[in-house]
């Protein structure tokens, strides 16, 4: 009902063995936040299947940390590092590869994202989206960088900041994000200078608004490449089930989905979801959908029917034809 009654904030693309069932604003660029970790999960499985690196390689927690900025991840970092912990994952202050990738998807953890970026390679991970056959896609680029963007150093008005902002390019604005991203990686007091209480609430609608975008549709499409399990090889697949497919960790799961993979992702202002399941009945689904323009009121509750509505479509025919009679 919220997608039918906000349909300038709202698009949604759903599809059963090919077939769309429901679409709307299918083609609007859209701000992904974390649902283009997908694109970041995609390149991961291919090297770590090339064999490129050892995902079973330790990785000290210090170098995760350069890109960690407390207060700007609804604290994913911290809870992912608290699992991990409980797991006994950590050896001596270092953790494997492939827990830093199952971070990034499972925790969401943007500094997480950071260092794959980094070790995988920027324009690799820019180099699926050609592969995928996208086209509407705007330059992905390190999200923890980006908030540099909006820092104050020398007490500048916010309509100053925001107005120069405006003005840049998208390569220019990407440009200067990718040069933050690396003098992260070896600048130490560059971090301890970013205030995230400094970014008024204007500032972070602009930085939601220059997010990676993408649309619905192309995600669907990503997704029902990955649900198909076609254009990669069975090795990739197995990484990538490893790392995107964590809802088959549960029993209860598996006794009914043959595979299922999923990423959400939200700022203040965002609630993007782009999934996908082949259950056992040999049905295949791909269910995305974005919002933008929210209140946290709205986001909230959106967030909280999200998995239900999931679930819905997944197993409840007469749920499946009310929203193609919605969404014709």
């Amino acid at each position: 009902n919220f997608i039918a009654a906000n349909q300038k904030r709202a698009a949604v693309y759903l599809v059963l063995n090919d077939t769309v069932l429901a679409k709307q604003n299918e083609n609007s660029m859209m701000p992904l936040a974390s649902t283009v970790k997908i694109m970041v999960a995609i390149e991961f499985a291919k090297q770590t299947a090339a064999q490129v690196f050892d995902e079973n390689g330790y990785v000290s927690l210090g170098e995760l940390e350069k890109y960690h900025i407390p207060n700007t991840d609804g604290n994913a970092h911290i809870a992912w590092l608290s699992y991990e912990r409980q797991l006994s994952h950590i050896k001596n202050d270092s953790i494997k590869v492939i827990d830093i990738a199952r971070g990034m998807m499972i925790f969401s953890s943007n500094a997480n994202t950071e260092f794959l970026m980094d070790l995988l390679g920027l324009d690799n991970v820019k180099n699926n989206l050609q592969l995928f056959g996208v086209k509407s896609h705007s330059a992905i680029y390190p999200i923890v960088a980006s908030l540099f963007m909006y820092q104050n150093p020398n007490k500048k008005t916010e309509g100053s900041i925001l107005k120069s902002i405006k003005k840049l390019s998208d390569e220019q604005y990407s440009r200067f994000i990718y040069d933050m991203h690396k003098a992260l990686k070896y600048d130490t007091v560059l971090k301890s200078k970013f205030k995230p209480a400094d970014l008024t609430l204007k500032m972070q609608q602009l930085w939601s608004d220059r997010l990676p975008s993408s649309t619905v549709k192309e995600y669907a499409h990503i997704c029902n490449i990955l649900n198909n399990r076609r254009f990669l090889n069975d090795e990739t697949y197995a990484v990538l089930a490893d790392v995107m497919e964590f809802i088959m960790e549960n029993p209860a799961n598996r006794q009914w989905l043959k595979h299922a993979g999923s990423k959400g992702g939200s700022t203040p202002f965002v609630f993007t979801k782009a999934s996908y399941a082949s259950t056992k009945k040999d049905q295949r689904f791909e269910i995305v959908y974005f919002f933008n323009n929210l209140t946290v009121a709205e986001n909230e509750q959106l967030q909280k029917w999200s998995k239900g509505f999931e679930l819905a479509i997944l197993t409840n025919n007469s749920f499946r034809e009310k929203i193609k009679t919605m969404f014709p």
